[in-house]
C-alpha cells in the first residue's frame, strides 16, 4: 500500500545534523487518551516497535520517538491533544539544538479522522497512523526519519487482526495480572453522535483461534484475569473449533477452560447484541464476573430514535430485567448523554427516570458534543451549554448517590479480591473486587495475583477498604 506524504517542515536542527542513537538505545513514550481499546492499542504500538530496538520509557524528555494515541469521542479530547503537541513542539527544538532527534507521531482516532489536517494544523508532527496500521510502525518511522512527513491511515479489513505483534513472555509477565485482549473492533450502529465507525471502521471479529491462543499465553505468563474488547464486544462472531458459529457467550466458555485464568470480563457492550446465550453465560460460568457495562445513552424515547440507537426504554429496562433475574448480584455500569440536540427537560427527566429505576453501581456522564462527520452535528435545536451544564450536574449527583449507596451495601459483606499491585502508601496492597472497585488491603493479606477473601470494613470515594476473612 502506497504510503501518503507531504513536504516536511524542519523544526530545529536539519535532520543530517541530529545524533540518531542505535537503534538498541532509543526510547518510545506513548500518552494514551480515551478507552481501554487505546491502552491496548498502545502495548500493541510499543511491541511493535519492540522489533525495531525501541524501549519504554515513561519520561518524555528521554524520548527518542513520542506517540500520542488519540481518542475523537469528545472534542476536548481532541483539543486537549493539540495543546499537549504545543508544548512537545517546544521539547523537540530543545533537543535538536542539543543535536539529538525526536520524532514525533499522532496514533489512534483522532489519527484516523483528521489524517494530513494534523501535520498542517501542527507542523511538529512527522507521523500520522491510524489504529489499523500499528504493524507498520517500524517502515514508517524509517521514512520519517529520512526527512518525509508520513500519512498512514489507509488499511484492509483483513488486516485488522493478522499483524497484531506477540509479546515475548517477560513483557506480559511485567505488565501484571490483569490484561485486555481485543476481540471484535468496528461498529456497524451508526449512533448519530459517534464517530467510531468512520474511524474505526465497520464491525470485524478476531478468529476464536487467535483469540484462545493470546490468552493461553496470558495465563502462561500469570495473567489471572482478562478483559475482551471490542467496540461493539457483545456483536463479536465467529467460526469456533468446532467448525459452528459461536457467539459471544460460546467464546467466554470456551476461554474459561484455560488453566490459570479466573476472571473473564468483556466491554463494551450495545443492548442489541445481549443475545440468550449471553445472558445464560451471565447465569451459568462462575469465571464471567458479576458486572456489566451496558450503555443506553437516554431514557427518552424521541431521543433514543435521533440517536438512531434502534431501541427504546422500555427495550433496554426489560433486557436488565432478565439480565437480573439470570445472576442476582450482577452490578450495572452505563454511559449517558445529556443535552443531545432536540433534548428538553422532559426528555432529561426521562432519563432520570430510568437511572431511579435500574440503580446503577458506577457510570459515565458526558454532555453532548458535536462531533464533525456525524449526523447529530448537523441537527437543528442544538441545547445551550448553560442547559447541558445544569443538566450534567443533576445527572452525575443521582449516579454518584447510587455509586455510593452500592459500595455502602457491601460493607460487612466477605467477598474475593484479586490482589493486583502494591499499594500508593506503604504497607498496602491494591485488589479487584469482582464488580471492578479497587480494593484496599494490608500488604501481608496475599501476594499479587492471588484471588483471597476479605471481608469489606468501609468505603472510600472510588474503592473499598478491607481486612482477610
Amino acid at each position: 500500500m502506497e504510503l501518503n506524504t507531504i513536504e516536511r517542515d524542519d523544526i530545529g536542527a536539519a535532520a543530517e545534523d541530529l545524533v540518531v542513537p542505535p537503534a538498541a538505545t532509543r526510547k518510545v513514550f506513548v500518552k494514551t487518551y480515551g478507552c481501554q481499546m487505546n491502552v491496548y492499542d498502545s502495548q500493541r504500538m510499543t511491541d511493535a516497535l519492540a522489533t525495531d530496538g525501541y524501549v519504554a520509557t515513561d519520561a518524555v524528555g528521554e524520548a527518542d520517538l513520542v506517540l500520542l494515541n488519540t481518542c475523537h469521542i469528545r472534542e476536548k479530547a481532541a483539543e486537549k491533544v493539540y495543546s499537549e503537541l504545543g508544548r512537545i513542539r517546544e521539547l523537540k527544538a530543545e533537543r535538536a539544538k542539543a543535536g539529538r532527534e525526536m520524532l514525533v507521531g499522532v496514533a489512534g482516532c483522532v489519527a484516523q479522522a483528521e489524517g494530513a489536517e494534523i501535520i498542517r494544523r501542527s507542523p511538529v508532527v512527522d507521523l500520522v497512523i491510524g489504529p489499523q496500521t500499528y504493524h507498520r510502525l517500524p517502515a514508517v518511522l524509517a521514512k520519517a526519519r529520512s526527512g518525509e512527513k508520513i500519512v498512514e491511515t489507509d488499511y484492509a479489513v483483513e488486516d485488522k487482526f493478522e499483524h497484531l505483534p506477540r509479546p515475548k513472555r517477560a513483557e506480559l509477565i511485567r505488565r501484571g495480572v490483569t490484561a485486555f485482549l481485543t476481540v471484535q473492533e468496528g461498529c456497524d450502529k451508526f449512533c448519530t453522535f459517534c464517530v467510531v465507525p468512520y474511524t474505526r471502521g465497520s464491525e470485524v471479529s478476531r478468529p476464536v483461534a487467535q483469540i484462545v491462543a493470546e490468552a493461553e499465553r496470558l495465563a502462561d505468563a500469570g495473567v489471572r484475569e482478562v478483559t475482551l474488547l471490542g467496540q461493539n464486544v457483545n456483536a463479536w462472531h465467529g467460526r469456533g473449533e468446532d467448525c459452528e458459529e459461536w457467539g459471544l457467550g460460546r467464546l467466554l466458555f470456551r476461554l474459561a477452560e484455560i488453566p490459570g485464568l479466573a476472571r473473564l470480563r468483556y466491554t463494551t457492550s450495545h443492548p442489541r447484541d445481549m443475545d440468550n446465550e449471553l445472558i445464560a453465560a451471565h447465569r451459568d460460568l462462575p469465571t464471567l464476573m458479576p458486572y456489566l457495562h451496558l450503555p443506553v445513552q437516554s431514557g427518552s424515547d424521541r431521543i433514543l430514535k435521533a440517536m438512531n440507537r434502534r431501541h427504546m426504554a422500555k427495550d433496554y429496562l426489560t433486557l436488565i430485567d432478565r439480565i437480573r433475574a439470570a445472576r442476582n448480584d450482577i452490578a450495572l455500569s452505563g454511559d449517558f448523554i445529556v443535552g443531545f440536540p432536540g433534548e428538553t427537560e422532559a426528555d432529561f427527566e426521562a432519563t432520570m427516570q430510568l437511572v431511579e429505576d435500574v440503580n446503577y453501581a458506577s457510570a459515565f456522564s458526558f454532555k453532548y458534543s458535536p462531533r464533525p462527520g456525524t449526523p447529530g452535528a448537523e441537527m437543528n435545536d442544538q441545547v445551550p451549554e448553560a442547559v447541558k451544564d445544569e443538566r450534567l450536574q443533576r445527572l452525575q449527583a443521582l449516579l454518584l448517590k447510587q455509586q455510593q449507596h452500592f459500595g455502602a451495601s457491601l460493607v460487612g459483606r466477605t467477598i474475593d479480591t484479586l490482589i493486583e499491585k502494591p499499594g500508593r502508601q506503604a504497607g498496602q496492597k491494591v485488589g479487584r473486587s469482582p464488580w471492578l472497585q479497587p480494593v484496599i488491603v494490608d500488604e501481608k493479606a496475599g501476594e499479587i495475583g492471588d484471588i483471597i477473601q476479605v471481608r469489606i470494613t468501609k468505603t472510600g470515594y472510588n474503592s473499598l477498604f478491607a481486612e482477610l476473612a
